[in-house]
């Protein structure tokens, strides 16, 4: 099950089909047999669960997903895999490679196509290159999947499942932490892969939630709006950049920041999710109100 984790098969079937990795996808291909049967194992695949794949490379952590869910379907941009995951994957009938651009692929119609009855997991190695964008669509368009596990760069990692109200969390943190609990699995060193990248990985989770963890009494999309603003400039106090970003006077600004409990001199990455919930309301609050937990 481990083979294609050994260089000197990776080798041969770069030879054998003349295959060079490329840097403009972001290909790392692991070579460590440990990494892929835990990243399988922790997603929490079984028969009962669709698992869908992006990325799947030459398909290593394909084929442990493959050995414990009832099906998987994997999504590969690189139109010179298909023909190596054909090989690769010989034997699971439980298979399917779609040749696709994650970016464009109608998720909603592939799982009811795909995954009818199942519940659905997402288990991908991403490429350092599309990581916020691939987890962004995943969370953005509220698919029904239970959780997210998937591979990155480590100080994405670090980013990704930062709190709000602590020195790491960004505009993407937030977001993430709005439409999912995270939390970072294990590390994977750079020397785990071939050819061997600059920066080390971690797999994380984002265990998808039923609700949002604040009640907003506007529509989600200014609450993200507001989110962008206070995060686009760092260097700024969030009263200053919430006013350039979202062409606020300060005066009514500043007071709501005082009302949603937050210091007149907070930076972004100071505001509680909480906080930002409430600031946001405070801004833009209407009579529709959506609860969560």
């Amino acid at each position: 099950m481990n083979e294609l984790s050994d260089i000197r098969v990776i080798k041969s079937l770069l030879s054998r089909y003349g295959f060079q990795f490329s840097k403009a996808l972001g290909q790392n291909f692991l070579t460590d047999p440990a990494v892929c049967p835990k990243m399988a194992q922790e997603c929490g695949a079984d028969k009962t669960k669709g698992v869908i794949e992006v990325g799947p490379g030459f398909g290593v952590l394909t084929r442990e997903l493959a050995a414990r869910a009832g099906k998987v379907v994997a999504i590969e941009l690189d139109k010179r895999l298909p023909a190596v995951l054909e090989e690769t994957l010989r034997g699971f009938d439980n298979v399917k490679v779609v040749q696709a651009d994650i970016m464009e692929v109608d998720l909603h119609r592939l799982i009811r196509e795909e995954f009818a009855g199942m519940e659905v997991l997402v288990c991908a190695n991403l490429p350092y290159y599309i990581t916020s964008p691939v987890i962004m669509k995943l969370l953005e368009e509220k698919l029904p999947v239970e959780s997210l596990t998937v591979m990155v760069q480590k100080e994405a990692a670090l980013r990704i499942c930062a709190v709000p109200g602590t020195r790491a969390c960004g505009a993407v943190s937030a977001a993430v932490q709005y439409y999912s609990r995270p939390q970072i699995l294990f590390d994977v060193p750079r020397d785990c892969f071939f050819p061997v990248p600059k920066v080390d990985s971690a797999v994380i989770r984002l265990h998808i939630r039923k609700e949002p963890p604040i009640a907003l009494k506007t529509e989600e999309k200014q609450f993200f709006r507001l989110v962008k603003a206070a995060f686009s400039q760092r260097r700024k106090t969030a009263l200053n950049a919430l006013s350039t970003g979202l062409n606020i006077p300060k005066e009514p600004l500043a007071l709501a920041l005082q009302q949603a409990g937050a210091a007149p001199n907070a930076r972004a990455e100071q505001l509680t999710m909480e906080q930002l919930g409430a600031l946001c309301n405070l801004l833009f609050g209407s009579q529709t109100q959506h609860t969560g937990r």
